[in-house]
């Protein structure tokens, strides 16, 4: 009995030791194995794994893809603008013994690594890469931590920028800046599309000139477009030219050119123009006609008195007891003498 009841207690013994040597390995991990201190090669696969008690150490180390943010770093570029960039790091182990036994703390490390290379990227790159060409900043950024990472075991996946925080005057400075730029570019546009214009009327006024009737037919179909909107003034322009022909020209070629005018216009007989408010320039261009009038008024005066003269005259010529026209007698001085 006592021979059994050892035997009992050997294999409860080395059932127990048996069962502190048992781990268990998850699907996304991977086990390092240290026997008496000494790593192991070959690496523990996940599932059910049998250690030998008391020789061996097992460390279980993380495969998956790890997503670690990188806190805020303060720099200065190379333009001399002071912003705060943040970023995104991820990461995965592929070599469990290199991350178990070349670091310390591969987390820890990755972290420190990837300030500090965040920080570098910041003085080697300006603002405007920093807001618009983030994507060389990522690869740059990215190769400049996957160095280290290489002798730790671990794969720099990707590097992403976040966010860039720029100092409140630095805003308005942009703002002001972009603010201004599309103001340019407003009066680029506007400039550009005067000249066109310009252009354009150069080509129509050499055309009109080679022309005149195509002038005649504009102003009659300008005449047509305001009185189709049923106004009860209608403002006929008046050519410069014809002011300056009328201000050559006699009184009668006047009255005729203006007789012209008025039957092209269609103006009833015995109607009144009414006018508004006359321009400067209007108005020097008809002082000419003004003048005219008054000296064909004034020849006609004179040619009535003339003519007034001349009847009176013959009256007295021909009337009784008169042999000849009367001639007025001269005054005398105080001798006697004419």
């Amino acid at each position: 009995m006592l021979a059994v009841d050892v035997l009992i207690g050997v294999l409860g013994a080395g059932a127990v030791w048996l069962a502190t040597g048992v781990r268990v390995v998850q699907q996304f991990e991977r086990g390092v194995v240290f026997r008496f201190g000494r790593v192991h090669k070959v690496v523990r696969d996940p599932g059910l794994r049998l250690l030998v008690p008391v020789a061996d150490r097992l460390r279980k180390v993380n495969m998956q893809i790890v997503t670690m943010p990188v806190p805020a770093q303060e720099g200065i570029t190379r333009d001399n603008v002071t912003v705060r960039v943040d970023a995104v790091i991820y990461f995965q182990v592929v070599d469990p013994v290199r991350a178990t036994v070349n670091v310390q703390d591969y987390m820890f490390a990755m972290l420190q690594v990837a300030q500090t290379s965040l920080r570098s990227i910041i003085g080697k790159s300006e603002l405007d890469d920093l807001l618009s060409n983030r994507e060389a900043l990522n690869q740059g950024l990215a190769l400049m931590i996957d160095s280290p990472a290489l002798a730790w075991g671990v794969h720099i996946d990707r590097v992403e920028i976040k966010d860039v925080a720029l100092p409140e005057s630095m805003k308005r400075s942009m703002a002001r800046q972009a603010e201004a730029d599309r103001e340019r570019r407003a009066r680029i546009i506007t400039a550009d599309g005067e000249y066109q214009a310009s252009q354009r009327l150069s080509d129509a006024a050499q055309i009109m000139a080679q022309t005149p009737a195509a002038l005649q037919l504009r102003l009659l179909q300008t005449v047509v477009e305001v009185a189709a909107e049923k106004n009860s003034t209608l403002v006929l322009p008046f050519p410069v030219e014809l002011l300056r022909f009328l201000e050559r020209a006699t009184p009668a070629d006047a009255a005729d050119v203006l007789g012209g005018v008025a039957a092209r216009v269609g103006a009833p007989a015995g109607a009144t123009a009414v006018r508004g408010p006359v321009p400067e320039e209007v108005a020097a261009a008809e002082q000419p006609l003004a003048g005219i009038e008054a000296s064909a008024v004034d020849g006609a005066g004179r040619g009535a008195g003339i003519e007034a003269s001349a009847e009176a005259a013959a009256a007295d010529g021909a009337g009784p007891g008169t042999g000849a026209s009367a001639v007025p007698e001269e005054p005398r001085g105080a001798d006697g003498r004419q």
